[in-house]
């Protein structure tokens, strides 16, 4: 066996060190937050091979999509979203087609916080929408499925996870037999979140007829590929006119019948109306992206009369926008409370300026509640999260740990009035590299029906006491304090 000469081993290591110093530069360019940077520069500088392959493998938090050059979006789009047959009165004032008259629907004080969703997202706020919160695992699924079989034309369906178990059994059945009768059926899955998913489990669905893709393959081979960045939506569109999304995956877990995961919980809208249209052209994009076949065209991307009263706007956000569209709106959403703020989360990760409107909002004398569960699928996010409490609990925060179940629930409420739920966690991973699905609702209803579930689970929740000495016990504390410090790299 022969080894490398003293100038081989030179040559070698000044080509690692080399190759770390460009990770490092594209590291800066990236201009993450401070903590990220410094975590990622040390585990580089440690580590030089292991850290650089974990950087370009798990570190690049965007992902670029290209404009399509023959795709009429903006005809189809602004086409779509109008609201078509709306009610023409409304608190005595008459709806206008144009965008700007749907604020005059608002209460003055969440007009702002409608325009900065707008500005941040594609899409303006809807009026005319019948929305509905389903709170337990065997009624959303039940409602899905009454939906799917209902379709006449096309169903979507877009999901992180799709577990080949009796509840994946039980939906590729109900779209197999849809697509039989000659609707169409597209199914979008995330490539890592169901990743145990097979072609073979799905043949049925694809032997009737029904297309399945795969969002961002781990495969470098492939056209798109990614391993960190991924499609946590959970959406389902049925003809263009009825819409769900929340936080729901589909597999025996989420309908409570494994046992390890008992007590799960989750939370999803089903929203009628121009909303579900917005969540159709969110499906579209995705689909377009993974799959290449555009499906803009009056067939899918249509006008949708008004179903109800609601006001709401569908947010997408991931690693393709230059902005954090979500904490941008939690930010404004938390500073806008007057009266309550309710944040139920199972992963809790803020960033700093999360952490101090919540803590802004405390000091100002609004009731700012959080609940989170202690069972959990992660516990490096668990012990993050837990680092927080005593900073907000000295603000006048409070905040519980369910330890009944599993609360996979994604919802915020801010004074009864506003209401947010859909996929996205509380977190690094939510915030900046998962692409997520989220439904603003401008509905007291829809408020108090998720503040009364939020409620249901609070009185049976553990109150965390404010610490006298903190930061607490040593090997807690010890804990908490590293999962926080690696909570960046998530």
């Amino acid at each position: 066996m022969t080894f490398p000469s003293i100038d081989g081993w030179v040559v070698l290591t000044i080509g690692v060190y080399g190759l770390s110093l460009w990770a490092i530069v594209l590291l800066l360019r990236q201009r993450k937050q401070p903590m990220a940077t410094l975590s990622w520069i040390l585990g580089i500088l440690l580590l030089p091979a292991l850290g650089r392959l974990l950087y370009f493998l798990i570190g690049e938090r965007r992902v670029r999509r290209r404009l399509r050059r023959i795709r009429k979006r903006e005809a189809y789009i602004v086409r779509a979203l109008q609201v078509a047959g709306a009610r023409e009165e409304r608190a005595g004032a008459r709806f206008l087609s144009r965008p700007e008259a749907r604020y005059a629907f608002l209460d003055e004080d969440l007009e702002p916080l409608a325009r900065i969703s707008a500005r941040l997202s594609q899409y303006p706020l809807t009026v005319g929408n019948k929305v509905e919160a389903y709170t337990t695992p065997q009624r959303i699924y039940d409602e899905i499925l009454s939906a799917i079989d209902s379709a006449l034309d096309h169903v979507h369906l877009e999901y992180y996870i799709f577990r080949p178990d009796s509840t994946g059994k039980l939906f590729v059945d109900g779209l197999t037999a849809k697509a039989r009768q000659g609707v169409e059926v597209r199914l979008l899955l995330d490539a890592i979140g169901a990743w145990s998913t097979s072609r073979r489990f799905l043949r049925p669905l694809l032997q009737a007829g029904g297309k399945v893709d795969w969002f961002l393959p781990a495969i470098p081979l492939r056209r798109h590929w990614n391993i960190n960045c991924r499609n946590h939506r959970k959406i389902v569109v049925v003809d263009g006119e009825v819409a769900f999304t929340g936080s729901q995956n589909i597999g025996d877990e989420y309908r409570g019948r494994v046992s390890k995961w008992a007590g799960w919980k989750d939370t999803q809208l089903r929203v009628e109306g121009p909303a579900a249209q917005q969540l159709q052209d969110v499906f579209v994009e995705d689909w377009y992206f993974a799959s290449g076949e555009d499906l803009t065209s009056r067939r899918y991307l249509k006008g949708v009369p008004a179903r109800g009263d609601s006001l709401v706007q569908i947010v997408p956000s991931g690693p393709d926008q230059d902005r954090n569209v979500l904490a941008q709106i939690y930010f404004s959403a938390f500073n806008s409370a007057k009266e309550t703020i309710r944040i139920l989360t199972p992963y809790f990760v803020p960033d700093p300026g999360i952490l101090l409107a919540l803590q802004n909002a405390a000091y100002r004398g609004v009731l700012v509640e959080i609940l989170i569960p202690s069972k959990t699928d992660a516990p490096l996010v668990l012990w993050a999260g837990r680092s927080y409490y005593q900073e907000l609990l000295e603000a006048g925060v409070k905040v519980y740990e369910f330890d009944a179940g599993f609360l996979h629930s994604k919802t915020i409420t801010i004074d009864g009035r506003w209401s947010l739920a859909g996929s996205a966690n509380m977190d690094v991973r939510s915030f900046l590299l998962n692409f997520e699905a989220t439904a603003t609702v401008f509905d007291p209803e829809i408020a108090r029906d998720l503040d009364a579930d939020f409620i249901k689970y609070r009185d049976r929740s553990r109150t965390i006491p404010r610490l006298k000495d903190s930061p607490g016990p040593f090997l807690p504390s010890v804990i908490e304090g590293a999962a926080r410090i690696l909570s960046p790299l998530l």
